[in-house]
């Protein structure tokens, strides 16, 4: 019996971005399904969050998560631009936001199309990984998305037009995060149980173990 796990993902955290190889060696070597549910960064979700944030936390992060992808060998840089526009000195976030809310609704329409797992892939590396300094312009996201198989613009013209649908669907993806028992990403929940960080996918693997979980044919 495939068992499955909900991933509530957010197109702005590194450490989500991090996770992706494991993610994708998991779907490959696992009798298993991943639902991605996209949800708006911890910036965008909670105001006034970095106003109030330890000044010690955005440092470390940045240092944490370049020995993370050092130690697993992945290309790792900070997205130019951010996809989350924000004053890092004030912490102030203003309430237009050219990038995240395209990036989520996208996100959110490939889940639903079960092409959740290859649209991160894509669009993760192309944020963090591709070394790309303007990832926004051109043709960088229509050809990324190409590579994982989907269309770009046939996607954006159902995000604008179903952007009312889609913003429910992700605001339900924050509530049942929140209902898991944590407000971070990437959080893993397997059967009500909430596994949080790119650290805990061998215990998510353990618990899913327990449950039956079986190797794919041939992994």
């Amino acid at each position: 019996m495939t068992l499955a796990f909900d991933l509530f993902w957010s197109f702005r955290s590194p450490y989500s971005y991090l996770t992706i190889p494991r993610l994708r060696d998991m779907a490959r070597d696992y009798d298993l399904a991943i639902q991605l549910r996209p949800v708006y960064p911890i910036a965008v979700r909670i105001p006034g969050f970095f106003k109030t944030v330890n000044p010690l936390w955005p440092p470390y992060l940045m240092r944490d998560t370049h020995r993370v992808a050092e130690q697993l060998g992945i290309p790792y840089q900070w997205p130019r631009p951010d996809p989350v526009v924000m004053d890092m000195a004030s912490g102030e976030v203003p309430s237009e936001q050219p990038h995240i809310h395209r990036l989520t609704r996208l996100g959110t329409l490939a889940a639903e199309r079960g092409q959740g797992l290859p649209f991160i892939a894509a669009i993760g590396h192309l944020l963090f990984g591709s070394g790309v300094d303007g990832w926004d312009r051109g043709d960088h996201m229509a050809q990324a998305v190409a590579r994982a198989g989907m269309d770009l613009a046939e996607m954006d013209a159902v995000i604008a037009a179903d952007e009312a649908r889609l913003e429910r669907a992700i605001a339900d993806n924050e509530a049942a995060q929140k209902a898991a028992g944590h407000w971070g990403v990437p959080l893993m929940v397997f059967q009500g149980e909430p596994f949080f960080g790119q650290d805990r996918i061998d215990l998510l693997l353990w618990r899913m173990r327990q449950h039956g979980l079986e190797a794919r044919a041939g992994a």
